[in-house]
């Protein structure tokens, strides 16, 4: 087990750090300069020097690459051009948002998914099961800021059960937060559960194919005991696969639902930061969302372990 790891954290290093290669180089090819959008398209080119001198935007790219990778070894993240304020606590004020709403929204689509995927499962070519995936074909095809649209019209402006959007903080309670970040979740979520579902489905239908299953039935155990404990968690690994890469796809998802709700979140941070050309802002928060989805995949690869522990075996 302890090799297992150790491979899987030198993969985790070495993708990090190319990440942090494509990031900071994709950011330094792009056109414009950030003390110039900071002074205004009329300010004067001595004053846009000595502000960009000031920011350090003088010195050499492979200098300030080193600069901002050795920052971010200590937790030093620099100092926001537009806010000047230091990235650092932007981004852990945006943290206490964002990633609460993506662990929501991942509960609402495993929750969703594992139950009409194991029920479509179960009704296979049966009209359940046809249903069922006609309401997932529906939700792939959804987007989520049109579905989140529609869940303001009928809970906010309908029925008023909800707010339109903001969040006040953590400060008037949990139950409070929580609701005000339940239909940004769902809008999230819905396109996921109905993908996830899917692969639900055909994972299950694999595994129920198996001898052990005939067996544990011919035994006399119920479908509902064959289903969830010993047929779901055979199925588990490609679903925790497809879970993965949907945890990534719900944090990069935030950008958009965060400024449908109007959301202070690490999403709207990002867009507002591109909108002032705060490149050290940008840079930090899509490194940050790199980072977690590279070690949501650690994750999954430990959840592998545990879950089958034949892949480990496989891999030493």
């Amino acid at each position: 087990m302890s090799l297992f790891l150790i491979k899987r954290f030198i993969t985790l290093i070495v993708t990090l750090l190319g990440a942090s290669i494509v990031v900071f180089g994709v950011l330094e090819i792009l056109p414009g300069n950030a003390a110039q959008m900071l002074m205004g398209p009329d300010a004067a080119p001595e004053a846009v020097q000595a502000l960009a001198i000031k920011l350090g935007l003088n010195h050499p790219a492979l200098e300030r690459y080193w600069h901002w990778i050795s920052g971010l070894l200590v937790g030093d993240l620099g100092q926001s051009y537009a806010y000047s304020t230091p990235v650092l606590d932007l981004i852990r004020e945006r943290l206490a948002l964002t990633v609460p709403l993506a662990l929501l929204a991942m509960a609402f689509t495993t929750v969703l998914a594992l139950l009409v995927g194991v029920t479509a499962a179960a009704r296979h070519n049966k009209l359940g099961d046809v249903g069922l995936m006609s309401l997932t074909q529906v939700g792939i095809a959804i987007p989520n800021f049109w579905f989140a649209i529609l869940l303001i019209l009928l809970f906010s402006v309908k029925l008023q059960w909800f707010s339109a959007g903001g969040f006040d903080g953590w400060g008037d309670g949990v139950f409070q937060g929580l609701k005000s970040l339940l239909l940004p979740a769902l809008s999230l979520a819905v396109v996921q559960a109905a993908i996830l579902a899917r692969f639900t489905r055909s994972a299950v239908l694999e595994v129920m194919r198996e001898d052990f299953v005939r067996t544990a039935r011919a035994k006399g155990v119920s479908q509902r005991a064959v289903l969830w404990t010993h047929v779901l968690r055979n199925a588990l690994i490609p679903v925790v696969t497809v879970m993965g890469m949907q945890f990534s796809e719900l944090l990069a998802g935030t950008i958009v639902v965060e400024n449908v709700f109007y959301l202070p979140g690490l999403g709207r941070l990002i867009f507002q930061a591109i909108g002032n050309r705060d490149l050290i802002v940008v840079r930090d928060c899509v490194m940050l969302l790199a980072a977690m989805v590279v070690i949501v995949n650690f994750v999954v690869d430990i959840l592998y372990a545990v879950i089958d522990p034949r892949v480990k075996a496989s891999d030493l």
